[in-house]
């Protein structure tokens, strides 16, 4: 027997439905613009307290203190902007997954480094690699600044900072051998 009309209209509707991830394609478009404007707000006014640093009368304690900050500022920063390259890259994500193809970005060489997602695994392995990054640069701004009064605090800064080394590493051997230079995956000597 046929499929009935309601069930071909409710399959039509469902199919459409598809279209309510331009949503969260917005949103991220929207959030991150809001943090890249944010963060070079932030990062113009950390600059602009940087004159204090050329005054002559600043005493070197002090001097020290606005280096410390600056660069946690700038860390931050860093930061900030890696977090809206995540929100950019769910954004093409999900709009490659589930709405259309990005006919324009196929065409662009540069495609090829960010676009290729294929699957929500791919989307997933993309956002978890730049979190990953995020959580080091957040650590490298909290081991900045953290003091370093007992050979026990060395030892557990020591000990984080190796932990950090290994799970890079091990992100990087998950994706398998690289192939050489000027080699694609695959392709014969």
């Amino acid at each position: 027997m046929g499929r009935g009309w309601l069930e071909r209209g409710f399959e039509w509707m469902l199919w459409r439905c598809r279209f309510l991830a331009l949503i969260a394609v917005l949103a991220s478009v929207v959030s991150a613009c809001a943090i890249f404007f944010m963060i070079t707000v932030d990062v113009l006014d950390t600059v602009t307290h940087l004159r204090a640093y050329v005054d002559g009368s600043l005493e070197e304690p002090a001097r020290a203190l606005l280096r410390r900050d600056t660069i946690a500022h700038l860390v931050a920063a860093v930061d900030g902007y890696l977090l809206a390259t995540v929100l950019l890259i769910f954004a093409l994500g999900m709009y490659e997954l589930f709405v259309s193809e990005l006919e324009v970005a196929r065409a662009s060489p540069f495609a090829q480094r960010v676009l290729v997602i294929e699957s929500l695994d791919d989307l997933k392995n993309r956002l978890a690699k730049v979190i990953l990054i995020i959580l080091v640069v957040a650590f490298f701004e909290k081991a900045f600044k953290m003091p370093i009064d007992t050979p026990q605090d060395l030892l557990y800064l020591s000990a984080s900072i190796a932990l950090v080394g290994l799970a890079l590493y091990l992100t990087h051997a998950s994706e398998g051998p690289a192939a050489p230079a000027g080699h694609p995956p695959g392709a014969g000597h």
